[in-house]
C-alpha cells in the first residue's frame, strides 16, 4: 500500500495554526506533521501536542532552538547594529529564517513533499518563511493557506473554527485577543483598536515591560561583558547565549525598558501599525555601541554605520540567507575580535545610561584626549589638517 504524501506545518497551537492544520487535512491527501521551533516564546508543549493530537496528528516535533537563535541570528544582528526605519530592533524578522531553515530540515527528515505556515496574506511573514524554504528546499511545495483559501476575514476564521469544535482564546478583557507574535528577543502586539493610529496603545497588552511609571524609584545597574563582538556575561559571570537574554530581558522589563509603538512600511507597500518590546535587545543596543566606541577605529566604526541602514532591510525583508547580507556580515564583523570588555548601565523608569566602558584596548588614549598638556598630540599637525580641508571644500 502506497504511503500517504506529508505536509509539515509550522504550528503554534494556537487558533491560527489549528484552524490551518484542520484546513489542510480536509483540502489535502497528506498526512500533516506539526512542528512548533521553541525559540523563546511562551510555550506550553503539552498542549501543542494535546492540540495536534485532537486532530489525529501523530507526528508532532518541537524543537529547542534557543540558543542557536540568539547565538547565530540575534547577536549578528547586534553587531551590526541593526534597525529598521530608526526604530524597530527586527524581533520578529530575525526568527523567521531560523525557523524556515529548520522546517525544511525536518520535512527533508520525513520525505514530506510540502512545507506550510501561518503567515497572512498581507504581512511580511510570508516572504520572510518562502524565502528561507526556497533557500534550503527548492524543490519542495510550499502551501500559503492564507492566499489561497475562501477565508477572507478573522471573522470567517471565527467562523470556521466554532463549526469544528475548534477553542477560540480570548484575551485579558475576554475578548478575541490581538495578534500576537513572541520569541526570546522580542514581543509583537498588532491588530483591533492598534489598527487606527490614532489609538493609544493599553496597558493591558504590554506583556514584558511594566510601564516606566510603575518600574522602581531605585535605578538598576548591570554589567555587560564581551568578547569578540558578543556579550558573554553579566556582571563578570558567564552565561549562555539564551541565559544571557533572558536575564536581560527581566531586568530591562522590569525597569519599563524597550517599549516601541510605530507605523512601519512593510515590505509589500503597506504600511502597519505595532507596539513592540524588546528589553534585552534595547541593553545589547546600547551596551554594544558603548564598548565599539572604546574598542573600534574610527573608519570601521563609519563603515558599519553607513551600511547599516541597507543590513536592517535586508534582514526585515526576509533576505537573512541573502549574498547581499552574508557580503555586508563581513563588513560587520571586520573587527569583531577587537571587541572585548564591558560596558556598565543604569536602568532607570525606563531610560538607558551609560555609566562606564571598560577595555584593554588601546583605541581610545587618555593621553590624547587629555586637556593637560602632554607630548602624544602634535597641535601644529592641525593647521595642515584645516588648510589641507579647506582645499577639498572647493573641489
Amino acid at each position: 500500500m502506497k504511503s500517504k504524501k506529508r505536509i509539515v506545518l509550522a504550528y503554534s497551537g494556537g487558533l491560527d495554526t489549528s484552524i490551518i492544520l484542520k484546513w489542510l487535512q480536509e483540502n489535502y491527501d497528506a498526512e500533516v506533521i506539526c512542528y512548533t521551533a521553541d525559540i523563546g516564546q511562551e510555550i506550553n508543549r503539552k498542549k501543542i501536542i494535546y492540540n495536534a493530537r485532537k486532530f489525529g496528528v501523530t507526528k508532532i516535533i518541537i524543537n529547542d532552538l534557543k540558543d542557536i537563535f540568539v547565538k547565530d541570528y540575534v547577536f549578528p544582528m547586534i553587531r551590526g547594529h541593526a534597525i529598521y526605519e530608526g526604530v524597530y530592533l527586527l524581533g520578529t524578522s530575525i526568527a523567521r529564517p531560523l525557523i524556515a531553515k529548520d522546517q525544511i530540515k525536518v520535512a527533508k527528515k520525513f520525505k514530506a513533499y510540502a512545507v506550510s505556515h501561518g503567515a497572512t496574506g498581507k504581512g511580511n511573514d510570508q516572504i520572510r518563511f518562502e524565502l528561507g524554504y526556497h533557500y534550503f528546499g527548492p524543490k519542495i511545495k510550499i502551501i500559503a493557506p492564507w492566499r489561497i483559501w475562501n477565508l477572507k476575514s478573522r471573522s470567517d476564521l471565527i467562523s470556521y473554527a466554532k463549526k469544528r469544535n475548534i477553542p477560540i482564546p480570548k484575551d485579558k478583557k475576554g475578548a478575541s485577543p490581538f495578534s500576537v507574535d513572541d520569541n526570546l528577543f522580542h514581543t509583537s502586539t498588532e491588530g483591533k483598536l492598534l489598527e487606527n493610529p490614532k489609538n493609544s496603545a493599553p496597558e493591558f497588552i504590554f506583556q514584558r515591560t511594566v510601564s516606566p511609571e510603575k518600574a522602581p524609584n531605585k535605578a538598576t545597574h548591570v554589567t555587560i561583558n564581551f568578547k569578540n563582538g558578543d556579550p558573554i556575561g553579566l556582571n563578570g559571570k558567564k552565561f549562555g547565549p539564551a541565559k544571557l537574554l533572558l536575564k536581560l530581558n527581566q531586568l530591562a522589563g522590569k525597569n519599563g525598558i524597550g517599549r516601541v509603538d510605530l507605523v512601519e512600511n512593510r515590505f509589500l507597500g503597506i504600511k502597519s501599525r505595532g507596539v513592540y518590546e524588546t528589553p534585552g535587545g534595547t541593553l545589547l543596543i546600547h551596551a554594544h555601541r558603548a564598548i565599539e566606541s572604546v574598542t573600534l577605529d574610527k573608519e570601521t566604526m563609519h563603515k558599519k554605520d553607513a551600511i547599516m541602514s541597507r543590513y536592517a532591510e535586508l534582514i526585515y525583508n526576509g533576505y537573512w540567507f541573502s549574498k547581499e547580507r552574508f557580503k555586508l556580515q563581513k563588513i560587520v564583523d571586520l573587527k569583531k575580535n577587537k571587541i572585548n570588555g564591558s560596558v556598565k548601565l543604569k536602568l532607570y523608569k525606563g531610560n538607558v545610561t551609560i555609566q562606564s566602558r571598560m577595555t584593554k584596548s588601546n583605541a581610545y588614549s587618555m593621553k590624547k584626549v587629555s586637556f593637560e598638556e602632554n607630548k602624544s598630540f602634535i597641535k601644529s599637525n592641525v593647521e595642515k589638517f584645516i588648510n589641507f580641508h579647506k582645499k577639498k571644500l572647493r573641489n
